[in-house]
């Protein structure tokens, strides 16, 4: 990196508008979307999509809900001129879909361009030119009226052409590429120029696409560029005025965000930001924004794990774990104190559908778009006492005393101190049964048996290994766990105290098992829960008074 000072780059535009206006807007509703899944977002990749995988994705952007999607550059390729009449031959295309093309305003391009759109219903075709004093010094040699002239020409030679597709509902976009670095007065020039020869009107509107195809500015700057091309645009109610942003400085959703803040019409994207470089925008991420701030995005992403497997199967590119709602990790907690603040968050909310969604950490109910709440919450050393509690209830139906959620906690927390890796769901059920129902030292139980000897006292009688010995044991109390106890005495525990007792059914039905928590104070003051297990209620209870002393005494 160069030292400073630092010449090699410069800072931000400065936008005159001291009276903007889009800082104090919010954005009220979903903007026009438009999918450039199967141009922007093929021609990054590796291994471009074959038509069989375009026409598996544009089946599913059209399923999602998008009503405007760019089919690609069809005079580029063989393979996209043939993947545009596949869906024609096909009949793929819904009467309420609009396909787009994208074509350089170059006459051969043009015209076959309109070769490929026999048959559509209804057709964007996109024409853009680089306008960028950068472009235009080192890659075209030419002026601004030179530059200007391209836009001209191709906009002439797409109205001449509209005739020969007497059935089709042709609809021009214009792009000046590169607007983010283009001077916006020449920008406007541009774009001025265009439409004096489309001649938009209210009911055929000529949509301006202002790309910021090389992200160079902060949002706000981007934002003031927007604003200021909305107010200067002639016959602004005959003109959509679109975005299409890039992520070159990792900002290209707030830009986004804030350009529609702005004024803008319309959003071109990707699923998942693909394309060039850093990206495209990310629709996904830009509609679910919008939906958890109680707006409809006119966009369906309630499946949005079977959109991701299609996405990643025809790119062959992956969702990276952190994502913004798609990610394997969006919805998971490792931190304790989180955890414990989801496991309160959904234990509080009413079983209604549309009650408030008040879930700390949680922007989204992972439900509203297909996710599942399995992988909410994953246990390692840093996690607490509210994960495993959750993961027990959730997973394997134990409703755990609060006071017992802690130990349990500091067992699986050592397990994963000593392993050094992530505890899985089925790792915390295995720590519960290895430290509460598996102890069986130096105490086990064989068999016991109570009978009711008048309204306050119970007899019970129970045969039990005691440090490998078997031995049969009776005692008496006003219930079988006191009885139990009381019988206990004869092997040497005494003065223990049962301080709580709990139980529930695990599952439903005549053979579901009961689960029973017991806590138990040593004599020296030593607390311990147990854990049983057992179709009847009494003996699992037992089982638990044997769990809770093998725990205090091993």
């Amino acid at each position: 990196m160069q030292k400073p000072p630092i010449t090699k780059y410069r800072p931000a535009l400065v936008i005159d508008l001291p009276d903007r206006q889009w800082p104090n807007r919010t954005i009220e509703k979903a903007p026009i979307w438009c999918s450039v899944d199967l141009r922007d977002g093929n021609q990054s990749l590796a291994i471009p999509m074959n038509v069989e995988e375009k026409v598996e994705l544009f089946q599913t952007l059209v399923k999602i809900g998008f009503k405007e999607i760019e089919v690609g550059f069809p005079s580029a390729s063989e393979t996209e001129f043939a993947f545009l009449r596949r869906l024609v031959s096909d009949k793929l295309i819904p009467d309420d879909v609009t396909v787009q093309v994208l074509v350089q305003c170059r006459e051969h391009l043009i015209r076959r361009t309109f070769e490929s759109l026999q048959g559509v219903k209804n057709a964007i075709v996109h024409i853009y030119n680089s306008t960028n004093p950068l472009q235009r010094e080192v890659v075209f040699g030419a002026d601004k009226d030179d530059i200007k002239q391209i836009a001209v020409k191709g906009a002439q030679l797409v109205k001449e052409l509209v005739p020969t597709l007497p059935d089709t509902n042709i609809t021009l976009e214009y792009s000046p590429e590169s607007f983010s670095d283009t001077e916006l007065e020449f920008s406007l020039e541009c774009c001025e120029a265009v439409s004096k020869i489309w001649q938009p009107t209210p009911d055929n509107k000529l949509i301006l696409n202002l790309p910021a195809t090389v992200e160079l500015f902060t949002p706000n700057v981007h934002a003031d560029q927007i604003e200021w091309f909305c107010r200067n645009i002639s016959k602004r109610d005959s003109v959509t005025v679109s975005l299409h942003t890039h992520n070159d400085r990792g900002t290209g959703i707030a830009a986004t965000e804030l350009g529609l803040m702005a004024g803008a019409d319309r959003v071109e994207g990707t699923l998942f930001g693909n394309g060039e470089r850093t990206g495209n925008l990310d629709i996904v991420v830009v509609a679910l924004n919008m939906y958890t701030q109680g707006l409809d995005p006119q966009l369906d992403f309630s499946q949005l794990n079977e959109i991701r497997e299609v996405y990643e199967r025809v790119t062959k590119m992956d969702v990276p774990p952190r994502s913004p709602y798609g990610g394997d990790l969006v919805f998971t907690a490792f931190s304790g104190s989180h955890q414990d603040a989801i496991k309160k968050g959904f234990a509080q909310m009413p079983d209604d559908e549309k009650a408030l969604w008040r879930v700390p950490y949680l922007t989204i109910d992972p439900k509203d778009i297909g996710r599942n709440y399995r992988a909410i919450i994953r246990i390692n050393s840093q996690s607490g006492k509210g994960g495993v509690a959750y993961i027990m209830e959730k997973e394997y139906g134990f409703q755990m005393p609060k006071a017992m959620h802690k130990e349990l906690g500091a067992a699986v927390n050592q397990l994963a101190d000593s392993s050094g890796e992530e505890i899985t769901a089925e790792g915390v059920y295995q720590c519960f049964q290895n430290e509460y129902i598996g102890v069986r030292e130096p105490l086990d139980l064989i068999e016991y048996r109570s009978e009711r000897l008048d309204d306050a006292t119970v007899e019970g009688w129970a045969v039990v290994k005691y440090r490998g010995e078997e031995k049969t044991l009776r005692g008496t109390g006003n219930g079988p766990i006191a009885a139990f106890v009381d019988a206990l005495a004869q092997l040497g525990y005494k003065d223990y105290e049962l301080l709580s007792y709990s139980e529930h059914s695990l599952g439903k039905g005549a053979t579901s098992k009961a689960v029973s928590y017991i806590e138990l104070r040593s004599p020296e003051g030593k607390t311990r829960f147990g854990a049983g297990i057992d179709t009847n209620i009494s003996l699992a209870s037992i089982r638990g008074v044997v769990s809770a002393l093998n725990r205090l005494v091993g």
